[in-house]
C-alpha cells in the first residue's frame, strides 16, 4: 500500500539540514522547536529510518538522511513551482475566447478543460457568435482567442483545419429531392451566400423556406425534413446527416478553420490556450508528420 510523504514534514527536515539546528530552522519557518522537532520525529517513523545523526553536536544527516534529502528538494522545488503557477496574480482573471457556434464542439471543450485544468483560478468566458462579429472583436481587443470559419486565412491567423462543406438533411429525408429545393439559413450564416451562388451556377430551382436568426430554427426545419442547409462536414448535427445526392445536388466549397490570438494584456494566457487548441485539432500531429 502506497505511503506518502508529509511535505510540510519534509521542509522542516530540509530546513534543519541547510539551517544546521532546530533554533535557527524553527525561526526561519515561524514554528515552534518542539513542532519541527516533532515533525523529524514523525518523518522518521514514517520512512523508518534515522535521517539525523545526534551523536555530536549541531546537526548532521545520515546516510539514509542525505538521500531523503536530494528527493526532498526536488518535490518542494516542484510543489512550489506548481503553488506559485496556480496562485500567482497574474494568472487571475478572465479570458474571452469566441468560436463559432458550428465549430465548438468536440474541440473547444477540450481545449477549455486543459485550459482550467493548468489555470483554475482563470475564467474562460466563451462566446459564440459569427465570424465577422469575433473578427471585429478581437480587433477592439474584446476577444483573447477566436475561432472562424472563413474561405482563406487573413495575416496573423492560422488554419487548423480545412473541411467541405456539404449538404445536410434529415436522416432518411426527401426534401432533398424536391423542385423547387427547401433551403434553411441563418440569416447572416457566411455559408448561405456560398450554397445559393452553387445552386444559381447548376441552374437549380430553389426557394429560402427558413430564413431565421436562429440556428435551432433551422436545425428543427431540417430534422422535419421541411428543408436542407449547408454545413461544415465536420459540423453535421447529430440528428441530421450528410445527404448522399450522388451529384444530383452541386458541390460546395471548402473553409479553414482559423485560430486568431489577440495581443492585448492577457496575451501570455491567450497564447496557452490556443496552444491547448492547437493541440485538440492535432495542428501539432499533423506538421510532424508533414
Amino acid at each position: 500500500m502506497p505511503r506518502n510523504l508529509d511535505l510540510s514534514a519534509l521542509r522542516s527536515f530540509v530546513t534543519v539540514a541547510d539551517a544546521g539546528g532546530v533554533t535557527r530552522a524553527a525561526a526561519q519557518l515561524n514554528l515552534t522547536q518542539s513542532a519541527v522537532s516533532m515533525q523529524l520525529k514523525r518523518l522518521e517513523e514514517t520512512t523508518g529510518q534515522s535521517l539525523i545523526d545526534r551523536s555530536g553536536r549541531g546537526v548532521a544527516l545520515t546516510g539514509q538522511g542525505e538521500q531523503l534529502a536530494g528527493y526532498a528538494r526536488r518535490m518542494l522545488a516542484l510543489n512550489d513551482e506548481a503553488w506559485g503557477r496556480l496562485t500567482n496574480q497574474a494568472f487571475e482573471g478572465e479570458v474571452a475566447f469566441g468560436v463559432p457556434h458550428d465549430i465548438i464542439h468536440p474541440h473547444a471543450p477540450r481545449a477549455m478543460q486543459r485550459f482550467a485544468a493548468e489555470f483554475p483560478r482563470v475564467r474562460v468566458r466563451l462566446h459564440s457568435t459569427y465570424t465577422a462579429n469575433l473578427k471585429e472583436q478581437l480587433a477592439r481587443g474584446e476577444m483573447d482567442v477566436i475561432l472562424t470559419t472563413e474561405p482563406e486565412i487573413e495575416p496573423g491567423g492560422v488554419s487548423l483545419d480545412r473541411q467541405p462543406l456539404v449538404w445536410v438533411g434529415a436522416p432518411g429525408g426527401q426534401s432533398w429531392r424536391a423542385r423547387p429545393l427547401p433551403f434553411a439559413s441563418v440569416t447572416r450564416c457566411l455559408f448561405k451566400r456560398p450554397a445559393i451562388d452553387a445552386l444559381e451556377a447548376a441552374g437549380m430551382p430553389w426557394e429560402l423556406t427558413v430564413d431565421a436568426e436562429s440556428f435551432s430554427a433551422v436545425d428543427a426545419s431540417v430534422a422535419a425534413d421541411l428543408a436542407i442547409c449547408v454545413q461544415l462536414e465536420s459540423a453535421v448535427p447529430a440528428h441530421c446527416e450528410t445527404i448522399r445526392h450522388g451529384g444530383a445536388l452541386p458541390d460546395l466549397p471548402a473553409y479553414h478553420v482559423g485560430l486568431y490570438v489577440g495581443s492585448g494584456p492577457r496575451a501570455a494566457l491567450a497564447a496557452r490556450l490556443a496552444e491547448f487548441v492547437r493541440q485538440a485539432y492535432g495542428l501539432c500531429d499533423r506538421i510532424a508528420a508533414e
